[in-house]
């Protein structure tokens, strides 16, 4: 968890697309990004800036922040004075990990999901709400989650880790060993689903420049597509010498959800249309209206 707040930035090195066209106001994809809480290890304040930034610089998408009450430093904190439209977007993006929404709005989160709402969850908020079952589900593994007061980080029970191994995705419930990450470095990802969207025309693998390889997460893991792994050797201190899944789909019948773990300077990045998030706006019902395919 350990980490530079300058540096709390999703991964779009390699998962970006050049924006060679802008979009017309009206027809840019709506986005809601949640933010206004993190652990001690991250910033918001530094990170959500740049992801607004970058993502209404590519002339594709309109953002609206979403600020929560600022993390507190007692259990149980009151957050229902944070009420956002989730079902007025076509996606939300989560810089996001604090406290649990109120329960309305945690319900409002769930059915927007399920109803077809897609959802980007970037580096630590995989860390978030570790004792709430859908969210888990909609994310397929998390870390930690004992940052925020009164929770407790994801044990073995949370569920298995996932792996890839000899050419596939492997489900491991049997070896120990919870969230943990090497300190800092550059490693090789490599890429695992060269046909799916947000990975084609992607080299099939590139150097990662210096960042925090997430390792050991454990969830229901359901409905998993493996898209990017990265291996720290055990020679390394937190290294596990396997195929960590840094970059994951996850796809329901109406929904989409996709994560990466990695987090990158946003001082390097220009402008640029993020595949992750088109391609979350086309698989999921909702954008059909807007002429984008139905999940299949």
């Amino acid at each position: 968890m350990m980490g530079n707040s300058r540096a709390a930035i999703p991964l779009l090195a390699g998962i970006v697309l050049a924006a060679t066209s802008v979009v017309p106001a009206q027809s840019r994809i709506k986005v809601l990004l949640v933010t206004g809480q993190s652990n001690r290890y991250h910033n918001w304040e530094v990170s959500s800036p740049i992801v607004k930034r970058l993502l209404e610089d590519s002339g594709r998408f309109a953002v609206t922040v979403a600020t929560t009450p600022p993390k507190g430093t007692a259990p149980n904190q009151d957050m229902s004075s944070f009420v956002p439209k989730f079902a007025d977007y076509q996606a939300v993006v989560l810089d996001y990990e604090g406290f649990e929404f109120a329960p309305p709005v945690k319900q409002a989160f769930v059915d927007y999901v399920k109803n077809g709402g897609g959802l980007v969850v970037l580096h630590a908020a995989d860390n978030a709400f570790p004792g709430w079952a859908e969210y888990n589900e909609m994310i397929g593994v998390g870390g930690w989650g004992g940052f925020t007061p009164g929770y407790a980080n994801r044990t073995q029970a949370a569920g298995p880790k996932i792996r890839w191994r000899d050419g596939g995705m492997v489900l491991d419930n049997d070896t120990p060993g919870t969230a943990q990450h090497p300190s800092p470095h550059d490693f090789l990802m490599t890429v695992r689903a060269p046909e799916h969207p947000i990975m084609k025309g992607l080299p099939p693998a590139w150097l990662h420049a210096s960042d925090e390889l997430y390792s050991n997460l454990r969830g229901p893991a359901k409905d998993v597509t493996i898209l990017a792994t990265a291996t720290a050797p055990t020679s390394m201190p937190n290294g596990t010498g396997e195929n960590e899944p840094m970059v994951i789909a996850i796809t329901t019948a109406k929904g989409a959800c996709f994560t990466t773990r990695s987090v990158t300077s946003g001082r390097r990045r220009k402008n640029r249309s993020c595949r992750w998030l088109r391609w979350i706006t086309s698989s999921c019902s909702n954008a059909a209206p807007n002429g984008r395919r139905r999940a299949r």
